[in-house]
């Protein structure tokens, strides 16, 4: 089970106004049998939703994202979490920056604040348990001693099962309109990029080095989302665990840079990635951390497979 240590909603000992957590996603999809079977194939939990399905981790009842059927794959919009002592600072806040209040997405109705980002992607802001850790997740690798075999039979190898969502990065038309966006409106706190190209926000209440990240793009979109293993064994056996149910594209396994975390990305039936991640870099509520604009080459990853000629490729676009 992960290591997530839970604050009361009403809690905020930092005074700080921003988002704690990232809640869930919602992706439309045009054929939600085959978005379970990879789901499942990956790791995680299908449970039934009124509108399709939502997916849950190991030991964990949250609903982490849910995917609904429509015509094409389309992202359709972000929850944030904050807690409730914030929540009316957090409505003044939206009216005093001009911010429209919506009526919430049909099927996903709440008692949150919905609204548009600088892209045109729907966001909520609600009530709920932080879920974002409240310190660093290690990673690990755990050897054995002389005269004893390390591996287990491949025939023995136990499935992996991600514990949490780590992040989501998606596409934005402009990456300093994201980021200015999401640091004055949400709160959060600018982690790192790479010019006018990627960049990565963290949760000023203590997150890892991101829990949400833009890439450049011609229209808004999703790339991929992330999903935290214990182990960093376990992100290799992943890689093997869907190339045997027959999802052998994608790409790793590698290290970042920025994040530091190892990866190794799956390709979904419909372009974009879902990601097993372990040992991403922590941002505890306390450290000013300094961001950096980095160069291309030290803004992507230390080793690991060259990437597929496609990988930031948004099949979203028009």
């Amino acid at each position: 089970m992960t290591a997530i240590r839970r604050r009361q909603v009403s809690d905020n000992p930092d005074g700080i106004l921003g988002v704690h957590s990232l809640n869930h996603f919602v992706v439309a999809v045009p054929d939600l049998h085959e978005a379970e079977r990879f789901h499942t194939a990956f790791g995680l939990n299908v449970v039934n939703h009124h509108r399709g399905y939502a997916i849950r981790t190991a030991g964990n009842d949250h609903d982490w994202g849910f995917f609904v059927e429509g015509a094409r794959k389309q992202f359709q919009h972000l929850s944030f979490g904050v807690f409730e002592a914030d929540f009316q600072r957090f409505k003044l806040h939206l009216e005093a920056s001009g911010i429209a209040l919506l009526p919430p997405l049909t099927g996903f109705e709440s008692n949150g604040l919905w609204f548009m980002d600088h892209d045109g992607n729907l966001v909520e802001i609600v009530v709920t348990t932080k879920t974002s850790p409240d310190f660093k997740i290690h990673g690990g690798h755990v050897s054995t001693p002389s005269g004893v075999a390390g591996a287990p039979l491949r025939s023995k190898a136990q499935k992996v099962r991600p514990t949490r969502l780590a992040h989501i990065l998606i596409f934005t038309r402009d990456v300093s309109r994201a980021v200015e966006f999401y640091s004055r409106i949400l709160g959060m706190g600018l982690s790192d990029r790479s010019g006018d190209n990627i960049a990565f926000m963290h949760g000023r209440h203590g997150s890892d080095h991101h829990m949400l990240a833009f890439v450049k793009s011609s229209s808004p979109g999703l790339h991929h989302t992330s999903w935290d293993v214990p182990f960093i064994d376990q992100v290799g056996l992943g890689a093997m665990q869907m190339a045997d149910k027959g999802f052998d594209r994608g790409w790793g396994v590698g290290r970042h840079v920025l994040g530091s975390n190892f990866f190794h990305y799956v390709r979904d039936p419909w372009g974009s990635y879902a990601e097993y991640s372990c040992d991403i870099d922590y941002i505890p509520a306390d450290v000013d951390w300094e961001a950096q604009d980095h160069a291309a080459e030290d803004s992507f990853y230390i080793w690991g497979p060259t990437p597929p000629d496609d990988f930031a490729e948004n099949h979203e676009a028009d």
